[in-house]
């Protein structure tokens, strides 16, 4: 049972659903709030480097967050954005239980593991990386054609 454009929309909506979430709260960091106060809560939160933290956490969600949006460089945004999740756990919500309206780390636990499925998985065929893969594959076999091409000549 063949279910790979399934598969593939399937792993679509998770890339824009996650995507999006990601380049709001990095734009949030980076923007609305502003560097200044993000940093501010950081070092309230005790993370160290708070400023350069603040940063990272913001460029690498909005960015990430672009990349699963449009699945480029998914594997290496999954894991980096998984990071950052794993950051705002152990800084942020690590003592406040699971549920979201009481600080704690269901939505970040959601995004992590989101982040890693999709690192693992792949972005799929509609994706930047699968229209790569795609255009790979049709160069290999055209490059593959001739060498089969001449051999068959020379029978």
């Amino acid at each position: 049972m063949k279910r790979q454009p399934f598969n593939d929309l399937a792993l679509a909506v998770a890339r824009v659903v996650v995507g999006v979430i990601f380049i709001a709260h990095g734009w949030q960091k980076l923007a609305t709030n502003g560097l200044d106060a993000t940093s501010q809560g950081f070092a309230g939160m005790g993370v160290p480097l708070p400023t350069l933290s603040a940063g990272l956490a913001g460029t690498i969600e909005l960015v990430g967050g672009i990349a699963l949006l449009v699945g480029a460089f998914t594997t290496v945004a999954g894991i980096a954005t998984a990071l950052v999740m794993f950051g705002a756990f152990w800084f942020a919500h690590l003592g406040s239980g699971v549920f979201a309206a009481e600080g704690g780390w269901e939505v970040v636990g959601a995004l992590g593991a989101a982040s890693l499925a999709l690192a693992a998985a792949g972005a799929g065929r509609f994706s930047v990386d699968g229209l790569l893969a795609q255009r790979s594959q049709r160069s290999q076999r055209d490059v593959a054609a001739p060498a089969t091409e001449r051999e068959h000549a020379d029978v």
